[in-house]
């Protein structure tokens, strides 16, 4: 079952993170008329992210009621299910996010770009993060670890969505127009990398007590250093992206775009395999 919910972890977070920042992509970085090939995909891949973030949200929540109950023909009882939703702190947070997947996807179908979908791709996006290691922490050190852990994914979601906003623009794009979204993306894209290093090391320093979990090799710890080696091959991607885009090398930047963008569902899968591991708290 853990395999099973390492895998559904990824797909969801996958699934709300693009969302969220697919739909911030546009009216932070492009202008009317770079936005040809990015509209007319916006629609449908936006209400495909949201389809796919309900069916994996209604999973999560049979796998999380299985591990209570023990078994699927328990786990799958009317009654279980409502009992894990009315007297679980993870049921009450997970209620709300399935109702606000559910309120998206009906806006969505009426009109793909509005403030409601904005406002409730991010309120979907906050539901995520008191579910994880934030929950184990009680009081005002749990608020604020939850807090963080919002904000950390805020910068994911908006980078990641973000370069794929951005690989629709490089499909049909002048060489000014590709050069001057990338400029505006870096100059965001920078401030991103830097919340998620910065709220990275807090959530780590507050779950393990240290500024590195031991030992480096094994468990969380690995995990944990696979998922920030990539972050820095992407940092490192970013700026190769600026060279080419000076270069006008738009074949080399699509790849290298792309590239970046699948080293980053890497790293969600380094998240969805830590949320489900030990962070060896030291109290």
């Amino acid at each position: 079952m853990l395999g099973a919910m390492v895998v559904c972890r990824f797909v969801h977070f996958c699934a709300v993170l693009l969302l969220f920042g697919f739909c911030v992509f546009k009216p932070l970085l492009l202008r009317a008329r770079n936005g040809g090939a990015y509209d007319r995909h916006k629609g449908w891949i936006e209400r495909g992210l949201a389809w796919l973030a309900l069916g994996s949200a209604l999973v999560w929540l049979l796998l999380v009621t299985h591990s209570m109950a023990g078994s699927w023909p328990e786990a799958l009882n009317v009654e279980t299910l409502w009992l894990v939703l009315g007297s679980t702190f993870f049921g009450h947070v997970w209620a709300a996010h399935v109702v606000i997947n559910v309120l998206l996807l009906i806006v969505l179908q009426v009109r793909s770009s509005s403030k409601a979908g904005y406002l409730l791709g991010l309120l979907l996006l906050a539901t995520l993060a008191p579910v994880g290691h934030g929950a184990m922490l009680e009081g005002w050190r749990g608020q604020l670890l939850m807090f963080n852990q919002f904000i950390h994914l805020v910068c994911v979601g908006a980078w990641l969505g973000g370069l794929l906003g951005l690989l629709l623009v490089l499909m049909r794009a002048d060489r000014q127009d590709v050069d001057r979204v990338l400029r505006r993306f870096s100059s965001v894209g920078f401030v991103l990398v830097a919340g998620i290093i910065l709220t990275g090391l807090i959530n780590t320093r507050v779950l393990t007590g240290a500024v590195w979990p031991t030992p480096l090799f094994e468990g969380f710890a690995l995990i944990l250093l696979i998922k920030v080696f990539v972050v820095g091959v992407m940092l490192l991607l970013a700026l190769f992206n600026l060279v080419m885009s000076r270069a006008g090398r738009f074949a080399v930047l699509r790849t290298s775009v792309t590239l970046e963008w699948s080293l980053g569902l890497i790293a969600v899968a380094a998240v969805s395999l830590l949320g489900t591991l030990p962070p060896l708290v030291i109290n």
